[in-house]
């Protein structure tokens, strides 16, 4: 019973201490070229919630999270490609605003142009067939003015 009781008291220092070293780490005002790293980065990251907009602009609490975990990571002297690593490990390659040319991406980066390249099939193909439609069948004159006729 001791043993567990030293177990958890020993859990929550150990918790709290983490926590605090993060909060720590992102109140600590940034270098200029930490703040540079940092606004880079940012701009960078596609908003998880917006999914149009960057970090930097999103006001999304899921972006203030993110946000806080770039500057964390910023500060601990992490490289960009590391943190763009870790995002990409934990959301994807979704959280990058230009994510990789890949074979996972293939169609992300193809689909704009296979659309264009389908449009463009269906209207040559709609335009091709309504123009055979709309040549006019020869007139017989001769029926006609006898339609005329019987009609008077």
């Amino acid at each position: 019973m001791r043993s567990q009781l030293l177990w958890s008291v020993l859990f929550a220092a150990l918790t709290l201490v983490g926590l605090a070293g993060n909060v720590r780490a992102a109140e600590t005002p940034l270098s200029a070229d930490q703040e540079t790293r940092y606004r880079g980065l940012l701009s960078t990251l596609r908003c998880l919630v917006c999914q149009n907009e960057t970090l930097q602009d999103s006001d999304a609490p899921l972006a203030a999270d993110l946000r806080a975990q770039v500057r964390m990571r910023v500060v601990r002297g992490e490289s960009d490609a590391d943190i763009r690593r870790y995002l990409t490990d934990r959301y994807g390659d979704f959280v990058l605003y230009n994510p990789p040319l890949q074979p996972n991406t293939w169609l992300l980066w193809g689909g704009p142009f296979l659309l264009v390249i389908a449009g463009l099939t269906v209207a040559f193909t709609f335009v091709r067939r309504s123009g055979k439609r709309a040549v006019a069948a020869k007139v017989d004159a001769e029926a006609l003015r006898r339609l005329l006729e019987e009609e008077k």
